[in-house]
């Protein structure tokens, strides 16, 4: 082993600076600086290169994170480079957007004996930063087309990973979206502050010189059905993601200046882009001045209140029916938070949304946890007679998403869904029961992480020319 590893002893944590608190807050700049080269390497050579490496185990792309650490830490940037776009085809997003905390830095072994886990998902976005500015990241060359195509439903990083991987392999691919840039959620969903897009418009635009065409602007089920779309190509992957915000049904709940996040989220970005924003120019969506109340408690609760802050709202408070500690969001997400000045108001739940026309007040329920429900989470309770007033300008809704009613939107009424509305697909191919059909990310899995999605895409891809291999193999012996 290299006597550049297990520095762990000597060597504490290290993470990159985060810009002042005031600074970011007034702008939607990334908060983190870069690793510098030698800061990289010595907090690689921290990694303990463990015999069963937890990190990449909780890792959903099974990432060699030890590998790619150690070559980091011996100034084989190049190599680690290649190492960890190996097995993600967006390592400098996850580096950036993945919670760590949960995952591979989570479950680092020597997090667990008190010295501090490595501080992986930085020492990743160094590398893959490092490779773009080495010029070290080409468009893929192919050698042989194969004239058998693919159309992709969606160009969020379920799509554009599988996109990638199929392109390698010579096929010709096409991405449909419909909307007017492509990423999906690392587009409109997450905000500069986490994600700056030229990262993502980078990563796109690569997939453009690699000879993956994107046509945007384009909605299945208008511009074409999918039934169309199959006698198009040799195969589809349906992976638009889920976007139908979950509701709650309370009194109140139709009274303007409630929204739900994405609205919100999408408004912000835009405008970021450089577009026109009409219902953020007239003020409708800027909560700047306002008093704001966001209700939720996942990671995008947490770009939401601090979006807010950044818009210059008058206060801005966070509801959520649990405590801290049973937080579904990033750990490193709410400190941001609360550094930024949001108010978290723990175990509570709005009860009624008042006001006359727009929302003025809510009145909030306090909870209290009590017995593990299906989950193995403590069952929120609401309080008795415990409720109050809390004052409130614009209420966002950050409770979650479910998918849209694809089947009825595609065209396409025979396509299975489960009785959650997620696609129905063959466990081990990831086929739909309509033939040729793939699906993949969270319209198969439900809301979850960019990481899985990316994985999702993955394995679809290798289904996919499994698929396609076999279909040209008959086609043949029908010849």
């Amino acid at each position: 082993m290299s006597d550049k590893m297990l520095k762990f002893v000597n060597i504490g944590q290290e993470n990159p600076l985060k810009r002042n608190t005031q600074d970011r807050k007034e702008d939607f700049k990334e908060i983190y600086d870069e690793f510098i080269n030698e800061k990289a390497k010595e907090q690689s050579s921290r990694c303990s290169q463990c015999g069963v490496p937890f990190c990449q185990v909780h890792c959903p792309l099974s990432n060699n994170i030890p590998d790619w650490l150690k070559l980091t830490a011996e100034g084989r940037l190049e190599e680690a480079y290649h190492l960890a776009q190996s097995t993600n085809n967006m390592p400098e997003i996850c580096g950036r957007i993945c919670p760590q905390d949960r995952l591979c830095e989570g479950n680092c072994v020597i997090e667990q004996s008190g010295h501090g886990t490595v501080t992986i998902g930085s020492v990743e976005k160094f590398i893959t930063e490092n490779a773009w500015a080495n010029n070290w990241i080409k468009p893929i060359k192919i050698k042989n087309e194969i004239k058998q195509s693919v159309g992709i439903i969606g160009a969020g990083p379920a799509g554009l990973a599988c996109a990638e991987e199929l392109r390698k392999s010579g096929y010709q691919i096409t991405i449909y979206d419909r909307y007017d840039r492509a990423g999906g959620l690392l587009i409109y969903g997450i905000p500069n502050f986490k994600l700056e897009k030229y990262v993502v418009n980078r990563r796109t635009k690569l997939l453009k010189e690699s000879g993956i065409k994107f046509i945007q602007n384009f909605e299945v089920g208008k511009d074409a059905s999918l039934d169309e779309l199959r006698k198009k190509h040799d195969a589809i992957l349906i992976s638009t993601g889920v976007y139908k915000a979950r509701e709650i049904d309370l009194v109140g709940n139709d009274l303007n200046n409630i929204f739900p996040a994405m609205d919100f989220l999408t408004a912000s970005n835009r405008k970021g882009l450089g577009d026109k924003v009409d219902l953020f120019d007239n003020g409708i969506l800027n909560s700047e001045g306002k008093d704001v109340v966001v209700i939720g408690g996942g990671d995008t609760a947490m770009d939401c209140v601090r979006t807010a802050v950044r818009q210059n709202a008058k206060s801005v408070k966070c509801l959520y029916r649990r405590d801290k500690k049973n937080m579904p969001g990033s750990a490193r997400e709410v400190s941001n938070a609360e550094e930024e000045g949001v108010e978290f108001i723990w175990l509570s739940s709005p009860k009624e949304f008042n006001g006359n026309g727009k929302i003025e007040n809510l009145i909030v329920d306090r909870i209290e946890l009590g017995k593990p429900d299906e989950s193995g989470r403590s069952k929120p309770e609401i309080k008795e007679n415990s409720q109050f007033n809390l004052k409130a300008d614009m209420v966002i809704k950050a409770l979650g998403f479910d998918p849209e009613n694809l089947p009825k939107l595609f065209g396409s009424e025979n396509l299975q869904v489960s009785r959650w509305g997620t696609i129905k697909t063959n466990f081990d191919t990831m086929e739909t029961n309509l033939t040729g059909v793939f699906a993949a990310g969270d319209i198969v899995r439900g809301a979850s992480l960019v990481v899985w999605a990316i994985k999702d895409g993955r394995d679809a891809a290798v289904n996919i020319k499994k698929f396609l291999e076999t279909k040209e193999i008959n086609k043949e012996k029908v010849a």
